[in-house]
C-alpha cells in the first residue's frame, strides 16, 4: 500500500525537523505525580524537551498537601528571564501559581515575550481536595486568562472562574465553558472528569470562530481508577507539546486523549502510594520494552524492511530513474488495494470496544476513498494503466477481508498495522533521501515524495500502533499467536506489493 504519506518511524517518535520546546511554569510534587514532575514527564512521552520554572515547593503525596512554600517572585523573575534569553520557547504550560505576586510576574513575561502556545491550567484545588490557591489570588488570576490559547479547568474550577455553582451535568458544563470562552476570547477545554456516568467526554469550546466549530466534543470512556493524581496537569502539558507541532487544537486533543486514558488505565501497575497514586506516563513505552508485544512485531518487520529497501523499485523510485509504466502500474494498484482497505478498517471500527477507536477506523476508512479518489483525479488522470486487479493486490487485499472476517479484533489490527507501518518508515526514508538531495525540482516523482512528509498520517501510525498494543494486551494467548501471524503476513505483502511492478506490468 503507498498512497498515504507519512514521516513516523518506530518507537513512536516523531520525526520532525524540530523537537518541541516546552516549558513549564508551575509548583514542584516530591512525590512526582503532579506539577512540574508530571508535566516533564508529559512533555518527554510527547517528543519534547521540557523546561520548568518553579513558582512554588509543596510537601505532598498521593495522600494530600501538608506544606506550601512560595520562594520570592524575584526568583521566578530570573528563572524565567534565564529560560527566554537563551531558548527559543515553542508552547508554554502554566500551572500552579499559588499567589498574586506570581501571577502578575507571570503575566508580565507573557506580554513581553509572547510564546505562541500559552496552555493555562488553573490549579486551585488538587486531587486530594486541598487547596493551591490563595482566595486573594483569584481576580490576578482572571486577569491572565487572556494571556492563555487554551485553557484547561476541571469542574470545581470552572465554577470558581465564573463565580458560579458547580455544573451537575455535561449541558451545564458545556454552557459555563461558552461563557468562560467568549469573556476571554480564548479556547477553553471542559472536561467530564468530574461527572458521575460510564462517558468521560472533554471539549473544546470557542465562540469566535477560531475551531471549525464553537463546540467539538470527545468522547471517551470513564475510568474506573483511583490513581489519578497529576491527570490535569498531565493532560495540559501534553497538549502544549503535540499543539507545538500540530497547530490545530482539536487534531492534539485526539492525538493526547487516548494516550492519557491509558495511562489511567495501567496506572495501578506503578504502585505508587497509599492514596491517589500516579498516572503511567510513559505505559507506551513499558508496553514496547523487551518481550512487549509491539517490539516483537517490529521484530517481525525489520527483514521485510530490509528487502523493501533493497528492491529496485524503491531505489530507482528514489533516485528518479523509475521507469514511468513501473509507476503508472503501481498508482493503479494502489487505488484498488486502497478501496478494499477501506472496507478492512471500516469493520475494524464496527469491532473496536471504544469510541475513541471506532471513531479513528472509521475516519481512516473514508479517508482511504479519498485519497483514492484523488489518486484517479491527480495521478492517473493523465497516465495509461490499466484497472484490472494484480494478483499481489488481490491476494493482499483478500488477507485482509478473511482476517475481518474471523471477529477479533486484536488479530485484525495486527494484519492492519504494516501497511500503516512499514509504509511509514519506507516514506520516512524516501522522503529524507529527496530532501538530503537537495529536493531537486527536475526529479521525475518530486511532487510524490514530497507526499512522505505528512504529518497527519505519522500521527495516525502511532495510534495505531498504541491501539493494536492495547488489543494485544486484551488478547488471549492463542490470540496473540494469530496477531504474529496475520502481522507477518501482511508485512510480506507489503514487500510484494513494491515489488508488483517488476513483476507484473
Amino acid at each position: 500500500m503507498a498512497a498515504l504519506s507519512s514521516s513516523a518511524v518506530y518507537p513512536l517518535t516523531a520525526d520532525r525537523r524540530q523537537t518541541p520546546r516546552v516549558l513549564s511554569i508551575a509548583g514542584s510534587d516530591p512525590s512526582g505525580g503532579a506539577g512540574i514532575q508530571a508535566d516533564l514527564k508529559s512533555i518527554a512521552a510527547h517528543g519534547g524537551y521540557g523546561m520548568a520554572a518553579i513558582t512554588a515547593l509543596t510537601a505532598q503525596n498521593t495522600l494530600g498537601v501538608s506544606g506550601v512554600h512560595v520562594p520570592p517572585v524575584e526568583f521566578l523573575r530570573q528563572q524565567l528571564n534565564a529560560v527566554s534569553t537563551d531558548i527559543v520557547i515553542d508552547a508554554v504550560k502554566i500551572g500552579m501559581l499559588g499567589d498574586a505576586a506570581v501571577i502578575d510576574e507571570v503575566r508580565s513575561w507573557l506580554e513581553s515575550v509572547r510564546p505562541a502556545v500559552v496552555v493555562l491550567d488553573p490549579v486551585m484545588v488538587a486531587t486530594s481536595g486541598d487547596r493551591l490557591l490563595t482566595d486573594s489570588a483569584g481576580d490576578a488570576l482572571r486577569a491572565l486568562l487572556p494571556l492563555a490559547d487554551l485553557i484547561t479547568p476541571n469542574l470545581p474550577e470552572l465554577a470558581i472562574l465564573l463565580g458560579e455553582p458547580e455544573a451537575i451535568d455535561w449541558a451545564s458544563a458545556l454552557e459555563q465553558g461558552k461563557r468562560l470562552a467568549a469573556e476571554c476570547g480564548n479556547t477553553v477545554l471542559v472536561k467530564g472528569g468530574h461527572l458521575a456516568g460510564s462517558e468521560c467526554p472533554d471539549a473544546l469550546i470557542n465562540t469566535s470562530g477560531l475551531l471549525r466549530q464553537d463546540v467539538i466534543e470527545v468522547a471517551g470512556p470513564r475510568i474506573e481508577t483511583r490513581n489519578s493524581h497529576g491527570t490535569g496537569c498531565s493532560l495540559s502539558s501534553a497538549l502544549a507539546t503535540v499543539q507545538a507541532r500540530t497547530g490545530d487544537w482539536e487534531a492534539s486533543l485526539r492525538e493526547v486523549k487516548p494516550w492519557l486514558l491509558q495511562a489511567l488505565r495501567v496506572a495501578g501497575n506503578l504502585e505508587v502510594g497509599r492514596g491517589n497514586g500516579p498516572v503511567d506516563h510513559f505505559h507506551h513505552q513499558r508496553v514496547l520494552q523487551p518481550g512487549g508485544f509491539a517490539t516483537t512485531l517490529w521484530k517481525e518487520a525489520v527483514p521485510e524492511l530490509e528487502r523493501i529497501h533493497g528492491l529496485n523499485f524503491i531505489q530507482e523510485l528514489q533516485s528518479g530513474q523509475l521507469p514511468e509504466w513501473a509507476f503508472s502500474y503501481y498508482l493503479a494498484q494502489d487505488a484498488i488495494y486502497l478501496n478494499g482497505y477501506s472496507r478492512v478498517l471500516a469493520r475494524a471500527g464496527a469491532l473496536a470496544p471504544t469510541e475513541e477507536e471506532q471513531l479513528f477506523w472509521a475516519k481512516s476508512s473514508r479517508q482511504c476513498l479519498e485519497v483514492e479518489s484523488e489518486l484517479h483525479r491527480n495521478w492517473l488522470s493523465s497516465r495509461e494503466a490499466s484497472d484490472v486487479t494484480g494478483p499481489v493486490t488481490k491476494a493482499y487485499v483478500d488477507h485482509l477481508l478473511a482476517t475481518s472476517a474471523s471477529g477479533s479484533y486484536a488479530v485484525l489490527l495486527a494484519a492492519i498495522l504494516p501497511c500503516y507501518w512499514l509504509y511509514a518508515e519506507v516514506g520516512q526514508k524516501l522522503h529524507a533521501a529527496f530532501v538530503d538531495a537537495g529536493a531537486p525540482a527536475g526529479h521525475p516523482y518530486a511532487d510524490w515524495l514530497r507526499t512522505y512528509a505528512d504529518e497527519d498520517f505519522a500521527a495516525a501510525t502511532r495510534m495505531a500502533i498504541n491501539f493494536t498494543d492495547g488489543a494485544a494486551v486484551a488478547a488471549s494467548g492463542r490470540e496473540r499467536a494469530e496477531m504474529l501471524e496475520a502481522f507477518r503476513q501482511s508485512c510480506r505483502y507489503e514487500t510484494a506489493f513494491f515489488d508488483a511492478p517488476r513483476l507484473y506490468a
